[in-house]
């Protein structure tokens, strides 16, 4: 019997994994990941290291394992497929990102602690601060150069105030916790570098969390302080926590307002679908297929298997690395019909953009408000917006965990 994740693929050849995408087609899948959806519902490739996991492009297989507890998060698992290569010497499972790499109970328990912030109610109550946000930066694009970078004008700096906001961190700092996160979700950064990254913004975490335990105020770090004071949580545990909650705050959705922008540019009848509405339920529902169409996390979910799963006819054997591949999922055709066409009138929420099970996304009410916020009002405030470089000059986040854009020149 093959030994785990060093089995060859089920029909002896191997295929590296990930795949680049055609030139020419930044939207799409690349050829290789669909013929891999082609192939079956789970196969085989080989990642950076030699290994060859298994990879799971079925939709409804993918629901299944995302749901099942025998699948572990946990990096320092053997066998656990690493997204990135690892550059030095190598002495633990990488940087803390707190409960997302944890399985439970711990996972649990630290995410209870925060859970409540992002309520479905209590995010809604923040859409007119979003939205005055927004304006704000629409109002100072206009007023600046012509053109822009849309990344630098509208795209980060949105995410960046409201996570701000929410957590209680001075925007004034935006600036050394973007450029610390974008290491830590590089694909060519070393060891040491995405390191220090982390251990920059633990530091900046942990004093302002310290900070809190004397001087609470009405956010979310003063809430883990007033768990570190009560002894339910460590000084560590929470700088780490808010570390995980500042990266996943700015840089999932700061890539989805650039990249979605400039997919809508492509498609002028769809962007003018949701220009020209202020319909809650058509916002909404375009909202929802450009998260399906993009899904920014690209290079899958990874887990380790701690018991053997039969699933398809195949079986996972306890110690394997499982990669499920979310935009496969979401173009799956049992699921979803003409899932290459891009209709912003679908209105089908069962993508998996932001995960399933006991690990799905916790902040995806807030990530859902501020695309609902952003699209329809630049859109509309900018009629005449349009990309400032060719398609092929534009710089796709190749090197990155998540997909977007480095920057997107615009002119109106």
């Amino acid at each position: 019997m093959s030994s785990p994740s060093s089995a060859p693929p089920l029909d002896g050849a191997p295929r590296d994994f990930p795949h680049p995408r055609a030139a020419g087609c930044p939207f799409d899948l690349s050829p290789r990941m669909r013929a891999l959806g082609e192939e079956g519902p789970l196969t085989r490739t080989r990642i950076w290291d030699g290994s060859t996991p298994w990879t799971v492009t079925g939709h409804a297989e993918q629901r299944t394992l995302l749901a099942d507890p025998r699948l572990s998060v946990d990096p320092a698992r053997p066998g656990y497929p690493s997204p990135v290569a690892h550059h030095g010497p190598r002495t633990d499972a990488g940087p803390d990102l707190s409960f997302v790499l944890m399985d439970d109970p711990e996972h649990t328990r630290l995410r209870r602690m925060v859970s409540g912030a992002f309520t479905i109610k209590r995010i809604e109550s923040l859409r007119p601060t979003v939205q005055t946000m927004v304006d704000r930066a629409v109002d100072d694009l206009l007023a600046g150069p012509n053109p822009a970078d849309l990344v630098q004008a509208l795209a980060l700096p949105i995410p960046s105030l409201v996570i701000s906001e929410l957590l209680g961190v001075p925007y004034a700092e935006h600036e050394f916790f973007q450029r610390n996160s974008k290491v830590i979700v590089s694909t060519t950064a070393t060891n040491e570098e995405r390191g220090a990254a982390h251990a920059a913004l633990g530091d900046y975490l942990a004093e302002l969390v310290a900070e809190r335990v004397t001087d609470p105020r009405e956010d979310l770090l003063s809430r883990l302080a007033a768990q570190v004071a009560a002894g339910a949580l460590t000084a560590a545990e929470a700088a780490a926590m808010g570390v995980l909650l500042l990266l996943a705050g700015h840089e999932t959705t700061a890539n989805m307002i650039s990249l979605g922008t400039l997919l809508l540019l492509q498609h002028p009848d769809q962007l003018a679908l949701l220009r020209d509405t202020d319909d809650p339920k058509v916002i909404d529902a375009a909202v929802e297929e450009l998260l399906r169409y993009l899904t920014i996390v690209h290079l899958g979910r990874r887990r380790t298997a701690t018991e053997d799963i039969e699933i398809a006819g195949r079986t996972i054997r306890a110690g394997d690395g499982v990669i499920l591949l979310g935009e496969l999922a979401n173009r799956d055709p049992a699921v979803f019909p003409d899932a290459d066409r891009l209709d912003l009138t679908r209105g089908d929420r069962r993508h998996q953009a932001f995960g399933l099970g006991a690990h799905h996304c916790l902040g995806q009410p807030l990530a859902r408000l501020e695309l609902q916020v952003v699209y329809p009002t630049l859109l509309r405030r900018v009629p005449t917006l349009r990309a400032a470089a060719d398609l092929d000059a534009i710089p796709f986040k190749q090197d990155a965990v998540i997909y977007g854009l480095h920057a997107l020149p615009v002119t109106w």
